[in-house]
Order: C-alpha cells, then sequence, then structure tokens
C-alpha cells in the first residue's frame, strides 16, 4: 500500500468514522463483494487467522469496520457456515455490529471446539455418529438464540443437504422474498450445516410449515463459492462485477494419508448403507450443476477479481476435521498465520494444479481491503447525493 494511498484513506477514515452504518446496496457501487468459507470442522482456524488480519486491515482504513459491513455477502459450509453466522448476526449489545470479531471466532473454536468434539463415554451404547451433537446444538442456541436469517447484517448463503428428499438446500437470505420458508434461525442453520455423517447426527425442524431432514452441507458444497457467486448473479443480473474472497481450511497431502481409524470406517460403512439412495441421488443429480452454469452465463469476471487462499500442502497430521487438541490448534492457527507470507496462488483449471502469483497473499488481501474500502465510501458518497442531496463530507 502506497504512503499516499494510505494517508488518503485513513483521512476519509477519520470524516466517516465512528457512523458504523450498513453497507449501502450494490445499485450505489461498483461492485458486489463476496466472503465464501469452505468447511473443515476444526481446521476453521485456518481461515479464521486470514480473516483475522483482513479485519486488522481494514480497521486501519476505518476503526468502526466490521467484516459484514464490507461484503455484500458471506458464504460458508460446515465451518465456514457457522462462522458466516457469527461474522454476520448482530450483537445483542450492539445490533449494528457483527456477534464476534474474526479473533473472536478463533477464540471460540479453541474454547469450545473440544466440547463439539468430545467422544461419547464408552459405556455409551450409541457409536454412530461418533459424537452426539448435543453441544453443539446448545451453544448454537445459545450464541445466536432465536436470531434468524433475515436479521443478519449483511446476506448470508450457507448450503445445506436435505437428506430425505434428497436435494440440496441453500439457506440464502436473497432468496427470502421468494421463497421465506427458508427464513429459518441461524442456530438451526448452522447445526444443519456442520452435521457432517459419521461424525454429527443430521438435524431435524421445521420452518414455516416446510420439514427439514438435513446433514453438512458438504454434500452439496464444500467450498460455497460458486454457490454464492450464482445467488449474487440470479439477484442482480451481472450488473456489477464481483469481488470474491475464497478461503479454504487446508488440503492434506494425498499421498501421505496416515493410518486407518476402524472405528471411523465402521461408521462410514453403516451410513453407507443406510443412505446408498443419498449417495447415489448426489453423485448423480445436477442441482449444483445449474448453480454453477448460472454464474457462467451471462459472462465471466476479470481473474484479478478471484482470490483464494488456500494451504495445498496440509501435514497430514493436522488433517482429521475433529482433532481438537491444543497441539493441534495452535498449529492449525499457525498454518492460517504463514499463509500470509506465502505466495498467492491461482488454480489451472486444466491441470487442476495451482501456480503462483507475484504477490503474497497479504499483499493480496491489502489490495482487496483498498477496494472494499474505496467501494464502501463510493456507496456513501453516492447514496447521500442522491435526490439532488448534500455531498456526503457536507453532512459532516
Amino acid at each position: 500500500m502506497s504512503p499516499l494511498v494510505l494517508f488518503c484513506l485513513v483521512f476519509c477514515s477519520q470524516l466517516t468514522g465512528g457512523l458504523n452504518t450498513p453497507l449501502p446496496p450494490p445499485s450505489y457501487g461498483d461492485y458486489v463483494s463476496i466472503l465464501s468459507i469452505d468447511g473443515g470442522g476444526i481446521r476453521g482456524l485456518i481461515p479464521a487467522a486470514v480473516l483475522h488480519y483482513l479485519d486488522k486491515t481494514l480497521k486501519f482504513m476505518d476503526r468502526t469496520a466490521s467484516l459484514a459491513h464490507y461484503f455484500d455477502v458471506i458464504s460458508g459450509t460446515d465451518t465456514g457456515g457457522l462462522m458466516t453466522a457469527m461474522l454476520a448476526a448482530p450483537s445483542s449489545y450492539d445490533p449494528n455490529h457483527p456477534l464476534f470479531t474474526p479473533s473472536e471466532v478463533a477464540l471460540f473454536y479453541k474454547k469450545y471446539g473440544p466440547e463439539i468434539f468430545k467422544p461419547r463415554p464408552i459405556w455409551d451404547p450409541i457409536k454412530c455418529p461418533k459424537y452426539d451433537g448435543v453441544f453443539i446444538r446448545n451453544i448454537t442456541s445459545e450464541i445466536l438464540k432465536d436470531t434468524r436469517l433475515s436479521e443478519t447484517l449483511t446476506n448470508v448463503v450457507i448450503p445445506s443437504f436435505d437428506e430425505k428428499k434428497v436435494k440440496p438446500v441453500v439457506f440464502s437470505k436473497l432468496k427470502l422474498k421468494t421463497e421465506a420458508y427458508l427464513n429459518a434461525k441461524l442456530s438451526d442453520i448452522c447445526v444443519a450445516t456442520s452435521a457432517a455423517p459419521t461424525l454429527l447426527p443430521s438435524h431435524q425442524f421445521e420452518n414455516d410449515g416446510v420439514q427439514f431432514d438435513l446433514v453438512d452441507g458438504a454434500l452439496a458444497a464444500n467450498n460455497p463459492a460458486m454457490a454464492a457467486v450464482s445467488e449474487v448473479i440470479q439477484e442482480h443480473h451481472a450488473e456489477k462485477e464481483i469481488l470474491l474472497l475464497s478461503l479454504g481450511t487446508g488440503i492434506p497431502k494425498a499421498k501421505d494419508k496416515l493410518g486407518d481409524d476402524n472405528d471411523d470406517d465402521s461408521c462410514l460403512l453403516r451410513w453407507l448403507g443406510e443412505h446408498s439412495d443419498t449417495i447415489s441421488e448426489v453423485i448423480s443429480k445436477t442441482d449444483m450443476t445449474h448453480s454453477y452454469l448460472a454464474t457462467i452465463f451471462p459472462g465471466l469476471f476479470p481473474a484479478e477479481n478471484y482470490l483464494r487462499i488456500e494451504e495445498y500442502n496440509l501435514d497430514p497430521s493436522m488433517g482429521a476435521v475433529d482433532n481438537t487438541t491444543e497441539e493441534n490448534m495452535d498449529s492449525l492457527v499457525k498454518v492460517g498465520n504463514a499463509l500470509l507470507d506465502k505466495k498467492a496462488k491461482r488454480m489451472n483449471v486444466n491441470t487442476f494444479v495451482p501456480f503462483k502469483l507475484h504477490q503474497t497473499n497479504a499483499m493480496a488481501l491489502d489490495m482487496l481491503a483498498e477496494k472494499l474500502y474505496a467501494e464502501r465510501q463510493l456507496r456513501l458518497k453516492r447514496k447521500s447525493m442522491e435526490k439532488g442531496g448534500r455531498s456526503f463530507t457536507e453532512t459532516i
């Protein structure tokens, strides 16, 4: 970030500081901004570390900044879905502020991760799924209370999968005008998208007369970026360019797979046997393909508008989504922090091998923060000047 640009941004921030207003809609700006967070259980500590850096960068320019006031859409699956709700739900103390910051998300994971993935007692006759799911249901209800999808500070998109109806369910705030039954409690949505088969039980609930029987959103879209982009294009009809930040939770080295876990294999085989029809449909149905195609037509967007941050060579000892030892959780945070100094990568869609760019992930995030800040200021200015009003700075 050049000193001149930095000075200008900070100066403008002083003019607008303390106003903590919601992000005006994309109609006032040039871009639609999306944050997408993959699934991955406790490995969510990796994107949490990356988001902490972005949050600090934005706060340097705007001390009242929160991610929900800079992204038009926050999307997540599984652990990413839980993070999405935490970053987008309003605080009970200040409805204009989010419930959690990225650093507080990391603290939440380190404090409660071991409880979420607490093994059943050895005398428990139920062996599958591996965890009873009671704690995650209780803690999400406690922190999110009765907050519904419609009440988030920005738009959210959280995929899940209905194992009885055998189809994806995308809880999208952008759909609520026409699909009111999706306006469920965020606590129910979080438990549903996190219900990884063999690890946590499916989640059943009813909303607006519709019955849901949901499991992990990873069965529909473990990387929800395309689902979020599709939602935006369907809403805005490609009128605006899209800025997309997509965060992974680490990909373990395939060739270094560690030893087998017989208990997990037993659970997996039992689940596959009971849900063979579900697996068959997941493989053959084209629901998500239609979603992907909606992002291709009517057009594509510049490559530089898309930043994917992922650790493609995660130490296999950190690959488990439920390893909540203090040592492993500390290591995952270190992986997230180390990613900032690594070269940004982009996937070669012909070979599916990522290649390095000329800048680090931290540099790329700095540039993204500048764009997000400039976009927010542009929208605030245009909104204040509509219908012949005074300029934004004149109203200070």
